[in-house]
């Protein structure tokens, strides 16, 4: 499980070190790569990339929804390996995509990991420390445990 906030940097080559912690969770079959959701890269282990293609490959492709969320993330999608200096390659065409330069935000999200840049993580962090308006966005979530 991806768990943790981490401040890393990325090489003249576009390679991020890998958190160490994260790190035996990509060393099965590598991960994936890809635009998210909120300005931010995804990097979701194999299996569950593959997890998440099999669910949308049941999703109708005449939905335009459905046709937009595969364009999103098969498009940017690249598979990467943890080379024996612990790092990752991050494509030039993402790192652009989501304004990525050297100082980058790794955050654990349970079962996949985002990258952010500094600015945008920082739009996301204000949100996430305004505990009213938490209170209020969650309220509507069943977060019971069984």
């Amino acid at each position: 499980m991806f768990l943790g906030r981490f401040y890393h940097n990325l090489d003249d080559k576009g390679r991020l070190t890998v958190p160490a912690r994260f790190r035996d969770d990509l060393s099965n079959g590598g991960a994936y790569v890809m635009q998210g959701f909120d300005q931010n890269l995804l990097v979701l282990p194999t299996v569950s990339f593959d997890a998440l293609s099999h669910r949308i490959s049941k999703m109708s492709m005449t939905d335009p929804t459905t046709r937009l969320l595969r364009r999103l993330l098969y498009s940017s999608a690249n598979h990467v390996t943890v080379d024996n200096s612990g790092r990752i390659l991050i494509p030039q065409y993402l790192r652009e995509a989501v304004n990525l330069d050297i100082q980058v935000v790794v955050v654990g999200n349970g079962e996949y990991f985002e990258i952010w840049s500094p600015d945008e993580w920082s739009k996301q962090d204000d949100l996430l420390l305004d505990a009213q308006m938490n209170a209020h966005r969650f309220s509507a979530l069943d977060l019971t445990s069984e």
